[in-house]
């Protein structure tokens, strides 16, 4: 009764072991990094001369027969070069992600950047303009011969070369409109130089 007793006395199970959730990666495009090398760690890299002799090995010894051997070195080789097709594969694309995700965050500074040089660039023009203006106006008077009768004229716009040709003598407008033609021959400029000179 005693042993029976014993014999029905239940022992303690041990708890079942927790498993451990697979780590989550922060970053995106970080499984497949961790799968990429994961791929690695499992692939074998053996020389197609090291098969073949261990093949030969085998030959020799009598293990397998010669066209046996032939096909297994083929086999191997083949899957080989498949899985290295793969793993390749596998990193040209890991290096793309990584690519368009270095240029999707540099792209936003780098249009910020130039939208504030060009905002830069166009206020110090403004500031400038009427000083090199008047600039022009005295050199003209003071009849000091330059190529062209406006200063920094290609990078005017159609407002401010108009504005520089109110006190212009006629061979200093026919000199902006060989230029004008020349460039960017902007009707509205050609218009009032010929208004001007048949003034």
């Amino acid at each position: 009764m005693a042993a029976a007793k014993k014999g029905s006395k239940k022992t303690a199970s041990k708890p079942a072991a927790k498993k451990k959730p697979p780590r989550k990666s922060p970053v995106a495009g970080n499984k497949s990094v961790e799968e990429f090398r994961d791929a690695l760690e499992k692939s074998v890299t053996i020389s197609r001369d090291r098969i073949q002799e261990v093949m030969d090995d085998a030959v020799k010894r009598g293990r397998m027969t010669r066209a046996d051997a032939n096909k297994t070195v083929s086999s191997l080789v083949s899957k080989s070069r498949q899985q290295t097709d793969e793993l390749v594969a596998e990193l040209e694309k890991l290096l793309d992600q990584a690519r368009k995700g270095v240029e999707s965050r540099v792209a936003p500074a780098r249009k910020r950047a130039e939208k504030a040089a060009s905002a830069a660039a166009k206020r110090v023009r403004t500031s400038a303009d009427p000083v090199v203006a008047e600039a022009d106006k005295l050199r003209r008077r003071a009849g000091v011969a330059s190529s062209s009768p406006i200063t920094g004229y290609e990078s005017l716009n159609a407002s401010q070369v108009k504005s520089r040709l109110k006190d212009m003598k006629k061979a200093d407008l026919r000199k902006v409109r060989t230029q004008e033609k020349r460039g960017k021959a902007r009707k509205g400029i050609l218009d009032d130089i010929e208004k001007r000179l048949n003034a």
